[in-house]
């Protein structure tokens, strides 16, 4: 277990911990939570020797294997697979003592290096290596690119994807959602869930606390408290303890009010002084209890809009993509002939797995990609207001937010759309004191600040303009659970109308009505919940490791949701009647073929699996070394072979239950 006994921790002159005392135990899951600055961060440093503590004693057990999400962005050329791999660090040792028995033409010591390489599970490694690619939200033709052609953002779930495939027995995550959708989020929560060992987790996504944690550690005031559940069992717990320390610190506060009295009463005379006295002395004794200090709320609204055209906008036949890489190269189309019509008042959740277009259409909607096809209506009025992924990204870092909101306000006059803002200095300031930039931070660097102090900076110069729709893509990323929470609040009481993309689940059903499914190349309406959406997404993870487990590199394109949860389109459903028209016997021999063949792969695999359990058992005995090599030499042979059909057993047997 690890155990944390008195420990002090700085970080230069700020203490973090003092005198903070924990125990974890193995194969626990814990989420570690706390405000923003409260050290979880610099626990961490602690927990994998990257610091040192002060005084106290610490304590992780020696043999642990630890793994953990490299923060430096990977620069090389190696492809995507081979790269996480690569973090498979007891499958690379046992690789270099095969290449340096082979060098020693020990016969002995190669057949050890080989029997190793089977235990770490040389022959699927791949086939693994590739599945959590693939559950990280890539796709199947992206395996082999090499790892420097991807952005920041697919970069770093690539070092998540490595530090998962690393054997280990304590992995620690900081903000692993941060980069990922909703479909690779779900499929990261089943893969934690399974996990063995024991983790310790950062993150400010509820959902995902909730989904994957059983164990809470708190770090409030330098100090860590434990909590046996998840972050909502947390939520309650410390609700009613603060409401229990709340009420005993009034009810000590009338108690020392009381004996107050009676010593300023009765203190200067001599018939009640050593009554008086003795009060005094029962007022030093006693233990104070302090107020709850609640953590600084963050709170703000979006104002009235100015109108509300309904419908807002129309999409008409409208196709979404990418304009070709030269001019005169035809444009990559991604979502075909939407029709939909947004509403005053509608809250839209757009879902979709990663790669099927939601931001895509987004940015179309808003205006930064011109449609390919087809024509959007905006209604009269209409003011759009669009947090963008990257809006962080086009922050200017060596202005202030004061700059930003001068600049905002010039260019919206120059415009013609102010709909009753102020510009002038003084409220510009006041106005960003209301999203806690106040004194000296509104003339700080944007450079200088943290993801969520952007983040707030970017909410407070889109809730300035007074949008009556609102289009926000991924808004949470750099965002801690109160400002979450207040996003949340102020667009539940926004008047105009939303399209919301994100992962964060909570926030999905706290504001959303309705969802919006992006999937094979259009839009249709999802009438299931969330919940079928996970589902969905689940199954749809799982085809797809059991594809690559096959061999078949080329899936078929992903089942569309249940009848439930979504339309099947009319050609889709006219391919369908086609398929099921096809004649029977066609079939049926088709399918005899198929089971045949799988028959025979089973056989030849049962033949092999004997053949090389013989050779294990003559290696066990210490043959001559001539016969150790030529045997060692055949266990290579054979699993190459018996990976081969195993491959095929797979994808006859994926085939054979798609067909039934």
């Amino acid at each position: 277990m690890i155990t944390l006994k008195n420990i002090t921790l700085r970080r230069g002159a700020k203490v973090i911990l003092d005198g903070a005392s924990a125990t974890i135990n193995p194969s626990e899951k814990v989420g570690l939570v706390g405000r923003n600055g409260a050290g979880k961060s610099t626990l961490f440093a602690l927990l994998n020797g990257g610091l040192h503590e002060d005084s106290g004693d610490f304590n992780i057990p020696a043999q642990w294997r630890m793994a953990q999400v490299a923060q430096d962005m990977p620069e090389t050329s190696e492809s995507a697979t081979d790269f996480v791999l690569a973090g498979d660090t007891a499958l690379a040792a046992a690789h270099a003592e095969v290449a340096a028995a082979e060098a020693s033409e020990d016969g002995e010591r190669m057949a050890h290096a080989y029997m190793a390489l089977q235990d770490v599970g040389a022959h699927d490694a791949p086939a693994r290596a590739q599945a959590l690619i693939l559950g990280l939200g890539f796709q199947t033709t992206e395996l082999d690119r090499p790892v420097n052609s991807f952005s920041g953002g697919w970069r770093m779930r690539l070092q998540l994807a490595r530090a998962l495939m690393a054997p280990s027995d304590l992995l620690l995550l900081d903000e692993p959602t941060n980069h990922l959708d909703l479909d690779a989020l779900v499929w990261l929560e089943a893969w934690l869930q399974r996990y063995a060992g024991t983790l310790l987790v950062i993150s400010h996504d509820r959902e995902f606390l909730d989904a994957v944690t059983t164990v809470t550690l708190h770090i409030e005031g330098a100090q860590l408290k434990r909590y046996g559940g998840n972050y909502s069992r947390f939520e309650d717990m410390r609700a009613e303890q603060l409401a229990l320390q709340q009420a005993s610190y009034a009810k000590q506060q009338e108690k020392i009010a009381h004996l107050q009295k009676f010593i300023d009463r009765f203190k200067a005379k001599a018939s009640k002084a050593k009554q008086a006295q003795s009060r005094v002395k029962a007022l030093e004794r006693m233990e104070k209890i302090g107020p709850v200090l609640a953590e600084a709320d963050f709170t703000f609204e979006f104002k009235e809009p100015a109108n509300l055209p309904n419908p807002m906008l129309t999409l008409q036949g409208v196709s979404c993509g990418y304009p070709g890489a030269e001019s005169d190269d035809a444009p990559i189309t991604i979502v075909r002939n939407v029709g939909k019509s947004v509403l005053a008042g509608q809250r839209i959740g757009i879902l979709g797995a990663n790669g099927q277009g939601k931001s895509t259409l987004v940015k179309t909607i808003a205006g930064d990609l011109q449609p390919i096809a087809g024509d959007i209506v905006q209604g009269k009025g209409l003011s759009i207001g669009y947090f963008a992924q990257q809006e962080l990204d086009v922050l200017q870092l060596d202005d202030t937010p004061l700059d930003h909101m001068i600049r905002l306000a010039r260019d919206t006059t120059q415009a013609g759309r102010l709909s009753g803002q102020s510009t002038r200095e003084q409220d510009l300031r006041s106005y960003l004191g209301g999203f806690n930039f106040t004194g000296d931070q509104v003339k700080q660097a944007v450079g200088s600040m943290s993801g969520g102090e952007k983040a707030r900076l970017v909410l407070a110069l889109l809730v300035w303009q007074r949008p009556n729709l609102l289009l926000l893509d991924e808004p949470t990323n750099h965002l801690d659970l109160a400002t979450r929470e207040a996003l949340s609040v102020a667009l539940n009481e926004f008047e105009g109308a939303l399209m919301l993309v994100s992962h964060d689940r909570a926030l999905l059903r706290a504001v959303c009505d309705e969802f919006w499914l992006v999937t094979r190349g259009g839009v249709l309406p999802f009438d299931g919940d969330l919940d079928d959406y996970q589902r969905y997404l689940l199954e749809e993870a799982k085809r797809q490791r059991e594809a690559i487990k096959a061999g078949a590199l080329n899936p078929p394109a992903a089942a569309t949701p249940s009848t439930k949860a979504a339309a099947v389109p009319q050609a889709q459903a006219a391919t369908s009647a086609s398929t099921a028209a096809k004649p029977a016997a066609r079939e049926n021999n088709r399918t005899r073929q198929m089971r045949k063949e799988l028959e025979q792969c089973e056989a030849r695999m049962a033949a092999l699996a004997e053949e090389r359990q013989g050779i294990e058992t003559r290696l066990g005995a210490n043959p001559p070394l001539e016969e150790i090599q030529r045997l060692s030499a055949r266990m290579a042979a054979l699993q190459a072979e018996l990976d081969d059909v195993e491959a095929r057993w797979l994808e006859l047997g994926n085939a054979l239950e798609t067909i039934s």
